[in-house]
C-alpha cells in the first residue's frame, strides 16, 4: 500500500467502503488540491468512493499536477479503502470528421489515463462521442478503433501504477450519438475488440433520456440484463447515479437529484440488488451544493439497504 510522504497535506478520513455492496459517492471539485479540496468535499457529503477531473473539463490542457496532492490522494484512498475514478474532459470525441479534434482527443484521454495511473484510480470515464460531418457510424467507429486502440494497449511508463479501465459511458442520445442506447454498445465494443480493460459506466439519466424507461417496475433490471447481455459479465465497472429533469426518450442530457426527477428514488433500489451491479460504485453528478450531494448519497445508502 502506498504512503503519503512526510511533506503531504493532512487528509482526514474518508467513509470505509469495504464493508457495502456498492460504495456510494460523488464527483467531487479538486480546484484547490486533489486531497486538500477534492477529499475534503467528499468526507462531508459522507462518500464512500469519488470521482475527479484531473485536466479542465471543457479544455484540451494536459496539466502535469502537483505530485504532493497526488500522492496524499493515492494514499488515503487506499488506506480507506475508496475507489476512486477519473472522468476524462467531455470534448473528447473520436468519431469527430476533424482530424485535430480527433487527434486532440487522443491526447486529452491518454493524459487521463497516464494520470488516473499515477493517482492509483481504477478508471477513467470517457463518453462515447458522435458522427459528426455527416460521415456514417461505420467509419466514424473505424476511426474509434484507430485512436483508442493504441491507447489501450499503450504500456504503463515507468512508476505507474497497474493500467486503469476504460469506461465508455454512453450518452442521452442527441445528434449523431455513436452509442446511447444498450445495444450500441455492441458495435463500440465490437470496434475495440472487447479488450480485456474495456468497461462501462452507466449514467441512469443518459440511458433514460435515450429511452430506456428504467422508471417503470423492472425497467431498471431489463436495462442491466441487456447491457449484461451485449457486453458480457464483469463489463459494468462504475454507475454515474442520476435522476432525469426530463421525460424517458427526451435525449436531453439534463440531471436530476435522486427522486425528485421522473425517474424516482424506487428504481435505484432495484438497480442496487440486480446481479449486474454487485461490487459497482455509484457515483453522483446531481446538482446542487454540499447539503443536496449529501442527501442524495444518504438516500442511495438507505436504498441499498
Amino acid at each position: 500500500m502506498s504512503t503519503a510522504p512526510s511533506s503531504s497535506p493532512d487528509v482526514s478520513p474518508l467513509a470505509p467502503a469495504g464493508r457495502s455492496r456498492n460504495p456510494i459517492g460523488s464527483h467531487v471539485a479538486v480546484s484547490g488540491g486533489l486531497a486538500t479540496k477534492g477529499l475534503a468535499y467528499a468526507r462531508e457529503i459522507g462518500a464512500e468512493t469519488v470521482q475527479v477531473f484531473v485536466a479542465n473539463p471543457r479544455g484540451w490542457a494536459t496539466p502535469t499536477g502537483d505530485p504532493r496532492q497526488d500522492e496524499a490522494f493515492r494514499a488515503a484512498c487506499a488506506e480507506e479503502g475508496v475507489p476512486a475514478y477519473v472522468h476524462a474532459p467531455y470534448l473528447i470525441n473520436f468519431g469527430s470528421h476533424n482530424r485535430n479534434t480527433a487527434e486532440a482527443s487522443a491526447a486529452s484521454l491518454r493524459h487521463s489515463l497516464h494520470r488516473a495511473r499515477r493517482i492509483g484510480a481504477l478508471g477513467v470515464v470517457v463518453h462515447t462521442g458522435s458522427a459528426t460531418g455527416g460521415r456514417d457510424r461505420a467509419a466514424a467507429l473505424a476511426q474509434v478503433r484507430e485512436l483508442v486502440m493504441p491507447l489501450l494497449d499503450e504500456p504503463a511508463p515507468g512508476g505507474d501504477s497497474a493500467d486503469p479501465w476504460l469506461l465508455l459511458e454512453p450518452t442521452a442520445g442527441q445528434g449523431s450519438s455513436l452509442c446511447a442506447r444498450a445495444e450500441d454498445l455492441g458495435p463500440y465494443f465490437d470496434a475495440l475488440d472487447h479488450h480485456p480493460r474495456l468497461g462501462v459506466c452507466l449514467d441512469t439519466c443518459h440511458a433514460f433520456a435515450a429511452g430506456h424507461d428504467t422508471a417503470v417496475e423492472g425497467g431498471m433490471k431489463a436495462l442491466l440484463d441487456e447491457v449484461t447481455a451485449v457486453v458480457g459479465a464483469g463489463r459494468l465497472r462504475l454507475v454515474h447515479a442520476n435522476d432525469s429533469m426530463d421525460v424517458v426518450g427526451a435525449h436531453r442530457d439534463r440531471h436530476a437529484n435522486i427522486g425528485a426527477g421522473h425517474i424516482g428514488a424506487e428504481p435505484f433500489r432495484e438497480l442496487l440488488r440486480h446481479p449486474a451491479t454487485e461490487g459497482v460504485p455509484l457515483i453522483i453528478e446531481t446538482p446542487g451544493g454540499k447539503e443536496r450531494h449529501a442527501a442524495d448519497v444518504a438516500l442511495l445508502k438507505r436504498l441499498r439497504g
